[in-house]
């Protein structure tokens, strides 16, 4: 019950937070990582790219993970700029299968930052994987530092995102790659303050109207950045059902009993009870894997 008081007063100092950097820093802060990730084995925070027959997100998550890289076309000598890593799991994974130079990761939520540095260290990795607290809309690097800029599920927050794709641009050597991995509408005809369920409450609250867009809006926003054949995929039928069957059936599932105390099992199971509107607004949302060139 206590940790629930806490949570709600988290919640509502999140929505009284005008500025839009410390409104996201506080979103990421809602929730006690003890019960985010109980039952879990990595802390992927996307919603995950669901194969058939997975029913893990720490697989799905991983695997969308992969496919951004493999989008953004990783090679061995590149050296890689993680905007609004979360707690850096895709940064390992992607030094340990796609054999990256170097990854650096930008983040504005010092929790993470602090996580994902102590991970570097304690693995050996602090000189290939270096974390540190920064904003998307003004990079600390200088022209031109990076073969490849990418972001996981996190350029929805930025406000606004197409300052982020200028920033991208300058950083991004000649010839690099912005590749993101994205929430968006289907169609510009969705009102973004539509969306009213509760596992979807960060449409309203985290997404600025300047990023609601469809897929065509999103590849006009690369093009006048100055990026060249951008390219705006959907894979929503692989994204967003797999993830709510997963959140949904975390309730009932007797490692997350074991290890998320009552009040917050009981919380999760209301918070996803409502399945008929949840999966008729996750409907009217896409998820894109955007990949674009700098000339």
């Amino acid at each position: 019950m206590l940790e629930n008081l806490r949570t709600l007063g988290r919640v509502i100092r999140t929505l009284a937070t005008k500025d839009p950097v410390t409104r996201v820093r506080r979103f990421y802060e809602i929730q006690s990582p003890n019960v985010e990730f109980a039952a879990r084995t990595t802390r992927y925070m996307n919603v995950g790219y669901w194969e058939d027959g997975v029913t893990s997100l720490d697989v799905a998550g991983e695997a969308l993970a992969m496919k951004l890289a493999d989008a953004a076309g990783f090679k061995p000598d590149d050296t890689v700029l993680d905007v609004g890593f979360g707690y850096g799991d895709q940064d390992f994974a992607w030094l340990r299968e796609r054999r990256v130079a170097k990854v650096h990761g930008i983040n504005v939520t010092p929790r993470h930052v602090e996580h994902a540095q102590q991970r570097a260290r304690r693995e050996g990795l602090a000189e290939q994987a270096e974390f540190q607290l920064g904003n998307a809309l003004a990079l600390p690097f200088a022209d031109g530092t990076f073969d490849r800029v990418v972001a996981l599920e996190s350029a929805f927050h930025f406000y606004p995102r197409s300052a982020f794709f200028a920033e991208a641009f300058r950083v991004l050597k000649p010839g690099g790659t912005l590749a993101t991995a994205d929430i968006i509408p289907l169609s510009n005809d969705t009102a973004r303050m539509s969306i009213n369920s509760g596992p979807l409450s960060f449409i309203k609250f985290s997404i600025p109207d300047e990023n609601w867009h469809d897929r065509a809006g999103y590849a006009e926003q690369l093009t006048a950045a100055g990026f060249a054949n951008a390219d705006v995929q959907s894979i929503q039928d692989r994204t967003w059902e797999g993830w709510r069957r997963f959140q949904a059936s975390r309730p009932s599932d007797p490692a997350f009993q074991a290890e998320a105390d009552r009040s917050a099992v009981k919380g999760m199971a209301n918070h996803w009870r409502d399945e008929t509107l949840i999966k008729k607004e996750l409907a009217l949302l896409d998820y894109v894997i955007a990949v674009a060139h700098k000339p």
